[in-house]
């Protein structure tokens, strides 16, 4: 993949009239028209965005832009933009036009942000390859070296986010991230994937997965520009119970100083036992790459990793089933008619879910039944608290986590017909999810077969700046981009 500017170095471009705002957008918004990846389910035509492109402009001669101006952006269709189709990548939204803008892109347009479209995903953000869309699957812009011909998935949820950001359609993408949506096809494109600590992104005007584990981030090129879209999203809302109150970091101030004291992180030997040699290789790359400064490395072992992703897969369902029952044909979104009530939801419900959809609604719905939710759910969240306090217990020794994104590389389309092993794709990002910790997964190298490999690295609540900063010394060590 070719190296492409941060945003940083974009903005001071436009400041310098190197080029402009006009032409910044048409040079991503004529990749994004031809849609070669299938990552985007809408591209916004240039007449829509005309009055916001000449506005930002005059901010740039007055000398008065902001944060984002002028920058193109991808938005994953799950985030609701006003007066603009926002259908989950479902059938039964495909004729959804919300009537106000999510928090978070409302954030961004506050900031001068420009959106090029709305990114392909898997229906209702439930997948890990980007094969479930109503709209069909998203194509990964690398290409197996060795075997070129063969079409290979992005990753999933917000697969058309990391495709649309790697296929330089866009300078950066909104995604959601439940169980890993934002770090794993970051992971498998060759890209930056941050998910914050739970609650420090509102999730108003985000389509409902699991409203405990939702949660926005950005998609980026480098941990730089990761840093410059949080610092535009992450704000209290009042409209969301869940948002947190805490105070906000500027996450682009000093994000090349050096951590103040020594830094020691925990690499889970729980995590490595059943890797490949590859995946096991880019842990080993990470913990060389920074062996030239003052940081220590420690094993440490969780005491609930395998308990996971089963629990995972009891909680979201559920969440799930009760979120989705609110697509019923009547309100909003496709209607399918009946003879009688109960046949218009039925019917609406049978032909708008896919598959994918249909099993977690049908799974949530059976571990939430009388005579199943304290078998299943109740226990789920019980072994939900032990996986906050393991993570916890290693905090106490460790500033930091360091582990695989994923237990393998891009794999074909069509692949993985088994649910479980689909499941197993998430394995790495599912526990953090679950504990509501940030996690990020930055690109550490590349496989036999030249496909990108990558790390996440976890940090503890709301210590996203910290994250960032070692984040971005170990990118810059690494030297992916440069690759």
């Amino acid at each position: 993949m070719p190296k492409r500017q941060p945003i940083s170095s974009l903005v001071n471009s436009l400041k310098e009239k190197k080029i402009s705002v006009q032409e910044l957008f048409d040079q991503f918004h004529k990749v994004a028209k031809e849609n070669r990846n299938n990552s985007y389910n809408l591209v916004l035509d240039p007449d829509y965005q005309k009055i916001n492109i000449e506005v930002s402009q005059e901010r740039y001669f007055a000398g008065t832009n902001l944060p984002l101006d002028g920058i193109p952006l991808g938005i994953k269709d799950l985030f609701c933009t006003k007066g603009i189709t926002t259908t989950a990548s479902s059938k039964i939204l495909s004729n959804f036009i919300p009537q106000y803008e999510s928090f978070v892109t409302q954030q961004l347009l506050n900031d001068g942000a420009i959106f090029i479209g709305k990114n392909n995903c898997d229906e209702f953000a439930m997948g890990s390859s980007n094969e479930t869309s109503h709209f069909g699957p998203v194509v990964n812009p690398w290409q197996n070296k060795n075997s070129p011909s063969e079409k290979l998935v992005p990753g999933g949820s917000s697969g058309g986010s990391a495709a649309a950001v790697a296929e330089g359609s866009c300078v950066a993408s909104m995604g959601t991230d439940t169980g890993g949506s934002i770090r794993q096809p970051a992971s498998l494109c060759g890209l930056v994937g941050l998910k914050p600590t739970f609650g420090s992104c509102s999730r108003w005007g985000i389509v409902a997965f699991a409203s405990s584990l939702d949660q926005a981030g950005p998609i980026t090129n480098c941990v730089e520009d990761a840093a410059y879209i949080l610092n535009s999203i992450s704000k209290h809302d009042f409209n969301d119970s869940t948002s947190s109150n805490h105070q906000r970091d500027d996450y682009i101030k000093d994000i090349d100083k050096k951590l103040d004291h020594k830094i020691k992180i925990g690499i889970p030997s729980d995590y490595l036992k059943n890797v490949t040699p590859e995946i096991n290789a880019q842990i080993e790359n990470t913990k060389k790459s920074l062996a030239g400064h003052d940081i220590e490395f420690i094993d440490v072992a969780f005491e609930t990793t395998d308990y996971a992703l089963s629990t995972y897969y009891i909680i979201a369902p559920a969440e799930a089933s009760s979120n989705l029952a609110r697509y019923d044909g009547i309100r909003y979104g496709v209607r399918e008619e009946g003879s009688n009530l109960d046949d218009i939801y039925l019917n609406s419900r049978t032909s708008g879910f896919g598959d994918e959809v249909t099993r977690r609604i049908l799974i949530g719905t059976y571990v939430l039944s009388a005579g199943y939710y304290d078998a299943y759910y109740r226990q789920a969240q019980k072994v939900r608290r032990l996986i906050k306090d393991d993570f916890q217990r290693v905090f106490q020794e460790v500033d930091f986590i360091l582990t695989p994104t994923t237990p393998n590389e891009a794999f074909k389309i069509g692949e993985k017909l088994d649910p479980i092993a689909m499941y197993m794709n998430d394995v790495f990002t599912v526990p953090t999810s679950l504990a509501g910790l940030p996690g990020i997964s930055l690109p550490s190298g590349l496989s036999s077969n030249g496909l990108p490999l990558g790390v996440q690295i976890i940090g503890n609540y709301f210590e996203e700046k910290k994250l960032l900063q070692l984040s971005n010394l170990i990118e810059k060590e690494l030297s992916f981009n440069e690759q």
